[in-house]
């Protein structure tokens, strides 16, 4: 069960880096989807290497998408105690 909420937050965040990107590259800030992607998983991250950047008029929605990614860690985090919660939690006895 434990295994699979982080799974599932894995493959959630990854989507969520992806979507970024691929508004990033439609907008044209990005010709390849790669960089994008790159770009987007430093930021989403909060690692912020700087090796790619963005043009000034896009470097605030590099610090939304990172404030996104945040709360959204806040989330997964959530989520995975709540998994281990449930798996470790006693079984209700009858009386």
């Amino acid at each position: 069960m434990v295994t699979v909420a982080i799974l599932f937050a894995l493959a959630a965040h990854l989507v969520e880096i992806g979507l970024w990107a691929l508004a990033l590259q439609v907008c044209g800030e990005f010709h390849h989807f790669a960089s994008a992607l790159y770009h987007c998983a430093m930021n989403y991250a909060s690692l912020g290497y700087g090796d790619v950047v963005m043009s000034p008029s896009w470097r605030l929605r590099g610090s939304l998408e990172t404030v996104s990614g945040m709360l959204l860690f806040g989330v997964s985090t959530a989520m995975i105690f709540t998994a281990i919660h449930w798996v470790v939690q006693p079984a209700p006895r009858d009386h």
